[in-house]
C-alpha cells in the first residue's frame, strides 16, 4: 500500500492538523483518509502526526509492505535513519512511528514534491481550518478548539465509545487443547503433539461454548497441527457440521533448538538467545523463526478472512504466537504485550472487524467454559 501523509500549523507554532490517505499501490485507489486538529502545535510535530496516522491506518487494512510518500525531507530523512533526530520533541513521535513500522515487512520512505501530495495537503489544511476555529473539522459540524480532535475525514472510521451499527466479520478466537508438552511447561511449535484427555475435554466444552455464542458460523478455519485440527472437529460438532478449513499461515511459530524443550532448560542454555528473543519480534530462537514473520502470516490470514467472510461468524482455532499477535495487532498494543498475555488452552477470545478498518475487542481468554 501507500501512505501519502502531511501535516502543517499556521504561525510553527500555531493552529495545526494532519492529513494521511493509504491507497492501493497498483490502482492508486483510495482505501482510507485520516484527518484531525492538533490544536497548537509545530509544523513537524503536525507532520510525524500525519505520517503516524496513516502508519497506523495501513496497519488497520492489513498491510504488509508499505511506501510512504510525503513532502517533508526531515521525515523522510529523519525515518530513514539519514538525518539525526535533535529535537527533543520530535523523538518520541519518531519511537512511536518506528514502533508502527516494525508491523511491516517493509516500509521505505519516499519525499515527493508538494504538488504531488495534494489529496493529504487538502486534508491537512481543512484539519488546521478547524483548529483556528475557521471551518467545521473534516467529517463533523461542530467547530474545533485546542486540544480537541477532529473527527476523521471520510471513509476512516469514527472514534467512538460504540462499535459501528454496521454487521462485522467476527473472529472467534481459540486456542487449541491442552497436550502433554502443555502440561510440562515444555516449548511446542511445529512438532505435531495430539491433544490429550485433558485438551480433548476442553475442546468438547469449548464446541458447547461457541455453539452457544454463535449457533451459525460461516467456517471453523484451522491450523494444520493435530492439536489443532481435533479442537476444530470438535467444535465443528458441536454446530452440527460447519466446515473445516485448513489454514497452513495458522500454524505455530518455528521454535527451533527450543522446540520440546522446558522453558527453565531454554533459559539455562540460551540466556543470550533468549533475552535477544524476549527484547526484539525480529529475534529468532536458534534455527526458528521470528514473531515478525509469523506476523506477516497472521495478516495474510486476516486479510483472507475479512474478505472472504464479510458480515459472517468465523471460527479461528491456533496457537499462542498466532493469537497473540492477532490480538496485539487488534488492540493496536506494542511488542511487549505479546510477553504479558496468558492464552490457555482452549481459551476463548472473540474480534469484530469492519471493512473500514474498524476493530472491537469484546473479550480476551475466555475460560469459564473449562471450569
Amino acid at each position: 500500500m501507500l501512505v501519502e501523509a502531511d501535516g502543517g500549523a499556521r504561525g510553527n507554532p500555531g493552529p495545526a492538523g494532519y492529513g494521511a490517505v493509504v491507497r492501493e499501490a497498483n490502482t492508486g485507489e483510495v482505501l482510507a483518509e485520516r484527518a484531525e486538529a492538533l490544536g497548537v502545535a509545530t509544523n513537524n510535530v503536525a507532520e510525524y502526526s500525519g505520517l503516524l496516522a496513516g502508519l497506523q491506518a495501513a496497519a488497520d487494512l492489513g498491510a504488509v509492505e508499505v511506501e510512504v510518500r510525503m513532502d517533508s525531507k526531515l521525515v523522510v530523512e529523519q525515518m530513514s535513519g539519514r538525518w539525526q533526530i535533535k529535537h527533543p520533541g520530535l523523538r518520541p513521535l519518531a519511537a512511536q512511528a518506528a514502533t508502527l513500522v516494525r508491523r511491516f515487512d517493509q516500509v521505505t520512505f519516499t519525499w515527493i514534491p508538494r504538488e504531488r501530495n495534494r489529496h493529504a495537503d487538502a486534508l491537512a489544511n481543512k484539519a488546521m481550518d478547524a483548529a483556528a476555529g475557521k471551518t467545521d473539522p473534516p467529517g463533523n459540524g461542530q467547530p474545533v478548539g485546542k486540544g480537541q480532535p477532529a473527527a476523521p475525514a471520510a471513509g476512516s472510521p469514527r472514534r467512538s465509545w460504540e462499535p459501528p451499527a454496521t454487521t462485522p466479520t467476527r473472529l472467534i478466537l481459540v486456542r487449541h487443547g491442552a497436550t502433554e508438552l502443555t502440561a510440562q511447561r515444555r516449548y511446542s511449535g511445529r512438532g505435531d503433539v495430539p491433544l490429550s484427555d485433558v485438551g480433548l475435554a476442553q475442546a468438547r466444552a469449548t464446541g458447547v461454548r461457541v455453539a452457544a455464542l454463535a449457533p451459525s458460523v460461516a467456517a471453523v478455519v484451522t491450523s494444520p497441527l493435530s492439536r489443532c485440527t481435533r479442537t476444530a472437529e470438535e467444535i465443528s460438532a458441536a454446530l452440527d457440521g460447519a466446515p473445516v478449513e485448513v489454514e497452513p499461515d495458522l500454524v505455530e511459530c518455528d521454535f527451533g533448538a527450543w522446540e520440546g524443550r522446558t522453558f527453565a532448560d531454554v533459559r539455562a542454555q540460551w540466556p543470550d538467545e533468549m533475552d535477544a528473543w524476549l527484547g526484539s519480534t525480529e529475534e529468532a530462537p536458534p534455527g526458528g523463526e521470528s514473531f515478525r514473520a509469523v506476523a506477516t502470516r497472521v495478516r495474510r490470514v486476516m486479510a483472507m478472512l475479512q474478505k472472504g467472510y464479510p458480515e459472517s461468524t468465523v471460527v479461528v482455532v491456533s496457537h499462542v504466537s498466532p493469537l497473540k499477535i492477532l490480538l496485539r495487532d487488534a488492540l493496536g498494543a506494542g511488542d511487549a504485550f505479546l510477553h504479558r498475555l496468558y492464552l490457555d488452552p482452549a481459551g476463548l477470545s472473540i474480534v469484530d472487524t469492519w471493512p473500514d478498518g474498524g476493530v472491537a475487542v469484546r473479550s480476551v481468554n475466555e475460560t469459564a467454559h473449562l471450569a
